[in-house]
């Protein structure tokens, strides 16, 4: 399949824009979204995935149903809220949030290229850096260089995000997540810089995380399908746009999928662009839901390349924001309605659930369930008066040291730092 910049540079074959991450020019890759019907639902979520993705993947040195079957070894459930409501878990992986299943499949995809010495730089406003790390960890060939802005994330994802060592290294950047990003953009734009370090890229500027993101949306609606429900409309909570924009490629893509509904905290970049057309970059402010503390969402320009039309873009997609007493409020009420706990980030898709039925939306509604609550337990667990217990993979990193080191939020401080 033959990719493209957002910018123009191209055209390069999927796996060179794998390998890459960031297109020279400064772009997103992209490719053409034509609908592909013959996406049909497998026995596993990896089955699905395998029929989405291998037609994306024809003539290129890497085997979809191979990349599929080594990353995605844990499921994403569909759990009923209520009749017509249904979070889509997508927190089973290692790091226990939905970044494992694209930094995983990026990673195995990578490790097959066999590519040079590469340095894999990440920034992260919570998430994605752990899962990355974990999906690189150890690998031969790879080192990982992380970085987050201090004190904006939570202490546990600021634990995880230390723990790993070996090929990891993790630094945290005196700034915000804004921050960390542009530096990442500015290394990828210093040629020189990236020739030295093999730089290579796993956020979700890379394709290499949207498109196996892709596939739990796909599973999702088709099991919906099955269930008598298509086209399914479907909740995203969303900072960076990039999980979002994989629900909104699936759909292209033909998958039966209806009207997709984001879902911001006080970053309300995205939906005053949806209203008004127009995006006013800001400072990121921090919120309960700090994985989504962004001002400045990078996909949005891959957004606007693949829905030039704004009225095309509406017809697809509308966005709401949720604060932070809302934020509280819907977790304790879930968890007293169905003694389910949510993280901050689900909690924001379930409070536009809530709106769009007080507006009279009808019909079923599948909200995307972004991370486990035990990653927010300062906040989650007074509101539910419980202690939430510790899936397995994040307890064991927990017990492990974990070491960030200091970072100016300067290029050229990251580019002592990568040595």
């Amino acid at each position: 399949m033959q990719c493209v910049s957002t910018r123009g540079a191209g055209p390069v074959s999927l796996a060179q824009a794998l390998a890459q991450g960031l297109a020279p020019d400064g772009g997103l890759y992209v490719f053409p979204l034509d609908a592909r019907p013959n996406v049909t639902l497998g026995t596993t979520l990896a089955d699905t995935a395998t029929t989405l993705l291998a037609p994306l993947f024809h003539g290129e040195p890497l085997d979809a149903g191979a990349l599929c079957q080594a990353a995605f070894t844990f499921d994403a459930p569909l759990l009923p809220i209520d009749e017509d409501s249904f979070l889509l878990e997508l927190f089973h992986g290692p790091t226990a949030a939905f970044k494992d299943f694209g930094a995983r499949f990026l990673a195995e995809a990578l490790a097959r290229l066999s590519l040079p010495p590469t340095t894999i730089l990440v920034a992260t406003s919570g998430d994605t850096g752990a899962a990355v790390a974990a999906a690189f960890h150890r690998r031969f060939g790879f080192r990982v260089v992380v970085l987050y802005p201090d004190g904006r994330v939570s202490a546990r994802q600021a634990h995880q995000l230390g723990a790993f060592g070996d090929n990891v290294r993790t630094f945290r950047v005196n700034g915000s997540f804004d921050d960390c990003q542009r530096l990442v953009k500015a290394a990828f734009a210093d040629q020189a810089l990236v020739a030295k370090h093999g730089l290579s890229s796993a956020n979700s500027i890379s394709l290499g995380r949207l498109l196996p993101q892709m596939a739990y949306y796909a599973h999702a609606a088709l099991v919906m399908q099955q269930r008598g429900a298509a086209p399914v409309d479907v909740i995203v909570p969303t900072g960076n746009l990039g999980n979002a924009l994989a629900c909104l490629m699936a759909k292209r893509l033909g998958l039966p999928i209806g009207h997709v509904f984001l879902a911001t905290n006080a970053n309300r970049v995205l939906p005053e662009f949806l209203q008004t057309g127009r995006a006013e970059p800001r400072a990121s402010v921090a919120t309960l839901a700090n994985a989504m503390d962004v001002g400045v969402p990078s996909n949005l320009e891959r957004l606007t390349h693949w829905w030039p039309a704004p009225t095309a873009l509406r017809r697809d997609v509308s966005a709401d924001w949720v604060d932070d007493e809302t934020i509280r409020r819907t977790i304790g009420t879930v968890w007293r309605a169905t003694r389910t706990a949510i993280c901050p980030h689900t909690a924001c898709g379930v409070a536009v659930r809530d709106r769009l039925r007080a507006k009279g939306h009808r019909g079923p509604l599948v909200i995307a369930a972004t991370a486990h609550p035990a990653k927010f337990e300062t906040i989650v667990e007074p509101l539910i008066g419980e202690p939430i217990e510790l899936p397995e993979g994040l307890a064991a990193l927990l017990k492990k040291p974990a070491i960030a080191r200091p970072l100016e939020p300067t290029s050229a401080a990251l580019e002592a730092a990568l040595g």
